[in-house]
């Protein structure tokens, strides 16, 4: 039989809308002959939700919705996540489930058993887990229906499991010959790869085809890649779906032959894709129709400024210079020179009044002391409120521009440069920062070559260097990613890395004293495997030392 993969981009809450899209897909699977079609995890009600399910006025749109689907959508069954109510004993009134919709009703339901609650996953806080899950019939298979973390268990796949049960296990012991695996599955730079492994592995060792749909899109912090894949019983992928975009896959359940669409190759394609899509799904589904960045002349907001045209249009993004007394002619050109190679406006806005004014204020309280970090932050603070008066006025999104090496030690300014309402690329360290950079100009030059070539400075002092106060970015960049992603020791990180113990601890030092910092910082797309944002959830007030 035909199967269709319905990779959708859902949006959280969106009852209507979420429904619209899964009788468009399934009407269309059914005209090109499929008997059936497979949405992700939670399709109905969008992923994560997260404490709206403990909304009853929630959990009923839900209910409703999938009553629709299924009186609309006759003729063709249809798989798709929802929340349902849960018979438990644990305190949680819901279970995170997968419906079977035929001849316009409900025909059977498995709901979730292994609920992560690990990196950005809280789901033992909303969910009840299963009980216990069952096979259903379907085109002469015994389906073994799963729901992504569902399939993560796979004892000859990890050497360490988290759970004492694998539900895929199970169902093939109980005669599944066919797996399905609807997903919601954050995207981080090696997850792809990963997620084909290990489905792999399952196929393999248990001699079954794998289906797996993914979810597509942005959600908050997370950027889902769709890349939904089928194997055959040797592990082999047969069908595949577009990498961060919605898509219509085909494949034969008896043949296992299917449609092979390209994803998206390589770090950093994968990456700027991924920002892309969240930075436009943030945007938009937020209610925002246009993006303010500030515009230095560095190559943070630089490439911040070309993920938003690329985006929303180069139509919707307001490109601001806001030189001060310490900026250089060649940063304020090399912002009009960016603004003008992407074809957004530009506006140029001086702070020198504005931090004179305040210098006038606090004369007299600063009398006698000399001048520091607080005239630094000062003209930041600047930059910061004009950023949000034109936010304000325009109704537009500010886009902040600070990168994880520099929120990671506290190389920002709180609400100076670190204001607006999401940090595109608060997860893409310094160094990555250059290599996407030169990848978009790979594709059209508009970044100005002096921007990729200069030393980064936050241009606040005279003649001021980001090397003045931290160590080379590619030094920086290997003690965050050993610290912060891999929890690794000062002693190790130095040994592994033959690095000065010394320079190691003042690193982690800065990390650990910056955490207020990043505890209010906008809310940032997840592109690595240990983000900043609620997948990291360390104390402020600690006396802890690594």
């Amino acid at each position: 039989m035909k199967i269709a993969l319905g990779q959708i981009n859902p949006t959280v809450g969106d009852f209507s809308g979420n429904a619209a899209k899964i009788i468009d897909f399934s009407r269309r699977a059914q005209s090109a002959g499929a008997g059936m079609i497979l949405f992700p995890e939670l399709s109905v009600c969008g992923y994560p939700p997260r404490d709206l399910v403990e909304r009853p006025s929630f959990v009923t749109r839900n209910r409703e919705s999938a009553e629709r689907i299924a009186a609309q959508t006759k003729g063709i069954g249809v798989i798709c996540g929802l929340v349902t109510p849960a018979d438990s004993d644990a305190g949680k009134s819901v279970n995170n489930s997968a419906a079977l919709l035929m001849d316009g009703k409900v025909a059977f339901i498995q709901s979730k058993m292994l609920l992560p609650t690990y990196d950005v996953f809280d789901e033992m806080r909303n969910f009840a887990p299963a009980k216990k899950q069952e096979l259903f019939p379907f085109c002469g298979n015994r389906m073994a229906l799963t729901i992504c973390e569902d399939a993560w268990n796979d004892k000859q796949f990890w050497v360490k499991r988290l759970y004492t049960v694998d539900p895929v296990e199970a169902l093939i012991q109980a005669g599944g010959n066919f797996v399905l695996n609807i997903s919601a599955s954050p995207f981080w730079i090696g997850k792809r790869e990963l997620r084909r492994d290990m489905l792999a592995s399952i196929a393999r060792q248990h001699k079954v085809p794998v289906v797996l749909v993914n979810q597509v899109g942005g959600n908050d912090s997370l950027v889902f890649d769709g890349s939904s894949l089928v194997l055959n019983r040797e592990g082999n992928v047969i069908a595949q779906g577009l990498s961060f975009e919605e898509d219509l896959i085909y494949f034969d359940s008896q043949s296992l032959t299917g449609e092979m669409h390209q994803e998206v190759a390589g770090d950093e394609a994968s990456a700027y894709s991924a920002l892309v899509l969240g930075t436009r799904d943030y945007i938009q589904k937020c209610g925002f129709q246009k993006a303010i960045v500030g515009l230095s002349g560095g190559i943070d907001s630089a490439l911040t400024a070309v993920i938003a045209a690329d985006a929303v249009g180069a139509e919707n993004v307001i490109g601001v210079g806001m030189p001060g007394p310490y900026s250089s002619p060649g940063s304020i050109e090399d912002a009009r020179m960016l603004a003008k190679n992407l074809g957004i406006r530009f506006e140029l806005l001086s702070i020198n009044p504005a931090y004179e004014a305040y210098r006038q204020i606090l004369h007299d309280v600063f009398a006698g002391l000399p001048q520091d970090v607080t005239e630094e932050n000062i003209q930041a603070r600047a930059r910061g409120t004009l950023l949000m008066a034109l936010s304000n006025k325009f109704g537009a999104i500010v886009l902040s521009t600070g990168n994880k090496s520099e929120l990671g030690v506290g190389y920002c300014t709180l609400y100076g440069d670190m204001v607006g309402g999401l940090a595109v690329i608060s997860d893409v360290p310094k160094t990555l920062v250059y290599r996407l950079s030169a990848y978009v100009n790979s594709r059209r030059p508009v970044i100005p070559q002096s921007t990729l070539e200069k030393p980064p400075s936050a241009e606040l002092r005279p003649d001021q260097k980001d090397s003045d106060s931290l160590p080379p970015y590619e030094v920086l960049d290997a003690i965050l990613e050993d610290y912060i992603e891999d929890s690794h020791s000062a002693e190790q990180i130095a040994a592994d890395r033959k690095f000065d113990i010394q320079l190691v601890k003042r690193v982690i030092r800065m990390v650990d004293r910056a955490e207020y910092k990043r505890q209010q910082a906008a809310p940032g797309l997840k592109i690595s495997p240990k983000a900043f944002g609620y997948g990291r959830r360390v104390p402020i007030a600690a006396k802890f030392e690594t």
